[in-house]
């Protein structure tokens, strides 16, 4: 028996590649699931798996059902409300609820792409297995698209989940990366369809993360665009204020602000500290809007390149220019970088926005321009108050804050004409040259006259 079982050893063990040969770059390719998609098993018990054409690693966290293992980051199980179970099987992914297959229930089980062999190479490729444990067939699918209004752009990656209408558990997937989801097939009824900014990456609805929703009847497919922003429940408050220009500043703001909201005369007061004189307000307006009535016109601005002295001073010209830069969109903030081992699905390295659906909404301010009918004080306090101003949830508040203009700036001293710069350097031709040597017959007779005693008799020879 020893002898047999010594023969046997070698035959099971594994071919390797020998040593020196090519390095392997192809990422570990899904050959099959199981059970079959849309399958029908009313007493299903098992494991739904994911089987590879090679060994896949485990990662460097293990699961442990808190969802931090680097499997687990990887597999989405929908409808259950808990971290489900996560297996290593070498070439194999298995996958089961926590709470165990519900009977007459439809499971759809997602692997995103992102699984790596012992190599490293990570797959470019998800799959999916939905099957029912004795419920119909599902046949409906959603599709639509997530947008970040705070930057009105795409959500790469964001968490996508459809609510059967009375019910808090629904089905999940994410968003692609341009921020587009197709969510099917699943049981035909209404849903309520979320979509969130997961920043921690559980595939869970958080209380502080932004999010947005929207109702599907049952006879659509088609979600309306989804424009996911903070639900804050106390209104905004005054972060900063700072002057903008001698009649105008800016108020800083700690949330994202109603873009309907617009304010009058009545909700904005500015008075003058100590004595609280009240100040007349001329306008309180977004960023957008603020910039589009006061820019000046594209005419009056000189030429790239070229002063406009004809119209104005050069001093002049070259504050037009300053606003006029200072007037231009920011460029968009990028999208944030992907956590390490979470890997998204569609094209690999595609940028967030190509070939996504065009914003239809500005992004969300959170400033607002004050403008006052008089110039600001040097070095005067100001007591800004804005009433009833909302958040983007429609929460509203009071904000208060203390605006101090800096002081003026003596002027730099002008050298005196009547004087003379005496530190300008002089030009070489207004300098004194050294005087010119003199001839040596004329330093003869002046050394002899220099001395005018008259020689002794004695020595006139």
């Amino acid at each position: 028996m020893l002898a047999l079982t010594t023969l046997l050893v070698p035959a099971c063990a594994k071919i390797e590649p020998p040593p020196g040969g090519p390095p392997d770059l192809a990422p570990p390719r899904i050959l099959a699931t199981a059970p079959e998609s849309l399958a029908v098993l009313p007493h299903f018990d098992g494991e739904v798996r994911f089987r590879f054409d090679e060994v896949v690693s485990e990662g460097a966290t293990a699961s442990t059902g808190t969802g931090s293992g680097d499997l687990e980051k990887l597999v989405i199980l929908s409808p259950s409300p808990r971290v489900p179970v996560v297996r290593w099987h070498r070439d194999a992914i298995g996958v089961r609820p926590r709470e165990g297959w519900l009977p007459n229930a439809v499971y759809r089980v997602e692997l995103l792409p992102g699984v790596a062999d012992l190599r490293n190479n990570r797959s470019q490729k998800g799959a999916i297995v939905t099957f029912t444990t004795g419920a119909p067939v599902p046949t409906t699918m959603l599709t639509g698209a997530v947008f970040d209004w705070t930057s009105a752009q795409p959500a790469r990656g964001a968490l996508v989940e459809a609510r059967p209408l009375g019910d808090s558990v629904g089905y999940r997937t994410v968003a692609d990366s341009a921020g587009r989801f197709s969510l099917g097939p699943i049981p035909h009824a209404a849903y309520m369809v979320y979509g969130v900014i997961d920043q921690n990456r559980d595939f869970r609805q958080g209380p502080r993360e932004a999010y947005d929703s929207a109702r599907v009847g049952a006879d659509s497919t088609a979600v309306p665009e989804l424009w996911t922003f903070p639900h804050d429940t106390a209104g905004p408050r005054i972060t900063t204020v700072t002057t903008l220009d001698s009649m105008a500043a800016t108020v800083q703001l700690s949330q994202p602000l109603d873009p309907r909201q617009r304010f009058d005369s009545t909700a904005v007061r500015v008075r003058a500290l100590p004595d609280s004189a009240p100040i007349a307000v001329r306008s309180l307006l977004p960023p957008a809007v603020d910039d589009s009535l006061h820019r000046p016109p594209a005419e009056s601005l000189p030429a790239p390149g070229r002063a406009d002295t004809t119209r104005a001073p050069r001093d002049t010209v070259r504050d037009t220019a300053r606003v006029r830069d200072t007037a231009r969109v920011p460029p968009a903030a990028p999208p944030a970088r992907q956590p390490p081992g979470v890997h998204l699905p569609g094209v690999p390295g595609a940028p967030g926005a190509a070939g996504g659906p065009k914003p239809s909404r500005a992004p969300l301010s959170d400033r607002l321009v004050l403008r006052v009918a008089t110039p600001w004080k040097p070095g005067g306090r100001y007591v800004i108050e804005l009433v009833g101003v909302r958040n983007v949830s429609g929460a509203a508040a009071t904000a208060r804050a203390v605006l101090a203009v800096p002081e003026a700036r003596p002027a730099p001293a002008r050298p005196d004409s009547a004087r003379g710069d005496s530190t300008r350097a002089r030009p070489d031709s207004a300098r004194r040259a050294p005087p010119a040597a003199a001839p040596a017959d004329t330093m003869r007779a002046d050394t002899t006259r220099a001395d005018s005693t008259p020689l002794p008799p004695d020595r006139r020879r």
